[in-house]
């Protein structure tokens, strides 16, 4: 019997050592193919949102043209490519140029500045300071130029520090969209294996997952995305109309706050008080009142495009824009957003479930339920 014990434990053994092995082996397969895919894994995310976000014009363009599937989605693709790159190919050719122009004309000492209006001293707390600092500017250039220098470089070095970071941002949301356009491409095949990864994490449970993760990417999207955006072009084009300076710069600052729902109104504020200072008051009591109205337009930009009743609290979408920004920059402020809010759905629909089973009705009989 000793021998045969001894096997026994042997064979125990060997097969503890191999299934060992074989886990040791298969983690580092899975961590080798996430180090391979890491530098992709946002790319992929974001062109996956878009997909989602996108499927449904895809649709749309390929009843109405009949187009097969593949050419409405290289249709789209290239209309979100033109959308993005004419608009930063021309701001970016602008920055340049007009950077040229001011440091050209900052080393030569004739650099303009309009003079400020006396009312700029009346401010409260900031008024005489900022009256006497810009007077002084406008007076001698090339002397406030010397005199605050660390400050000028500093400011310089910044600005150029951002723009390099919304042109590398710029090529990320490209290959994005260019991901987008395979996955819709191919969105049968994407919406299955996206389909039986639900199923094997949530069980039955997971075509209901699966949907509900579709229709809350969508309106996040349309709900928080597109107000950003179209407040931010209504921002732009009245700071255009009266000759806001750097105004894509503007544009841009009130995108992001918008995504990450903080009011427009905190970039557009100082904006007003500027306008006040260099053109009449007829022009900047009607930019004033523009900009008021981009403010609240999300008030009811929301509710008629967050549709299917997908509600999703401002702090969520609020913890999720600003960590994604901080983990992972410009783009990770929409996926953050996006993301957070997803896992906030599926999270609220779990624990719906779970409430449900707990208070379901018992149907049993009368007569069952006393024998027992």
């Amino acid at each position: 019997m000793k021998p045969n014990k001894l096997t026994s434990t042997d064979s125990f053994s060997t097969q503890a050592v191999d299934a060992a092995i074989k886990i040791i082996v298969v983690l580092l397969m899975i961590g080798w193919c996430v180090e391979i895919i890491r530098p992709f894994i946002l790319l992929i995310t974001w062109g996956a949102i878009i997909a989602v976000a996108l499927y449904p014009v895809t649709q749309f363009v390929s009843n109405k043209v009949k187009l097969t599937q593949g050419k409405a989605s290289l249709l789209v693709t290239l209309v979100c490519l033109a959308v993005l790159l004419v608009p930063a190919v021309m701001f970016s050719g602008a920055i340049f140029s007009s950077s040229q122009e001011f440091i050209h004309a900052l080393q030569e000492g004739n650099l303009q500045l309009p003079a400020p209006k006396e009312s700029v001293a009346d401010w409260p707390i900031i008024g005489e300071a900022v009256y006497k600092t810009w007077s002084n500017a406008v007076s001698n250039v090339k002397a406030f130029t010397v005199q605050h220098a660390s400050e000028v470089k500093e400011v310089v070095l910044y600005l150029v520090g951002m723009i390099g970071g919304a042109g590398l941002t710029t090529l990320q949301f490209v290959l994005s969209i260019i991901i987008a356009g395979v996955f819709m491409t191919n969105a049968q095949a994407c919406g299955a294996v996206f389909q039986r990864i639900a199923v094997r994490l949530a069980g039955s449970h997971g075509d209901e997952f699966a949907s509900l993760s579709a229709a809350t990417v969508r309106s996040v999207v349309q709900g928080v995305i597109g107000v950003a955006v179209i407040q931010a072009v209504l921002a732009g084009l009245g700071m255009a109309l009266v000759g806001v300076p750097a105004t894509g710069i503007w544009v841009v600052a009130v995108l992001i706050l918008a995504i990450v729902q903080l009011p427009a109104i905190l970039i557009l504020g100082p904006i007003i008080a500027y306008v006040y200072t260099v053109e009449s008051s007829t022009v900047a009591t009607i930019f004033m009142i523009w900009s008021l109205f981009v403010g609240v337009s999300d008030s009811f930009l929301k509710p008629m495009l967050m549709g299917r009743g997908v509600d999703i609290p401002m702090l969520v979408i609020l913890l999720g824009a600003i960590g994604g920004m901080l983990m992972s920059g410009l783009i990770g402020l929409f996926v953050g957003a996006v993301v957070l809010a997803l896992g906030y759905k599926l999270l609220m629909a779990w624990l719906s479930h779970d409430d449900a089973s707990d208070e379901a009705p018992d149907t049993r009989s009368a007569d069952t339920q006393l024998a027992e």
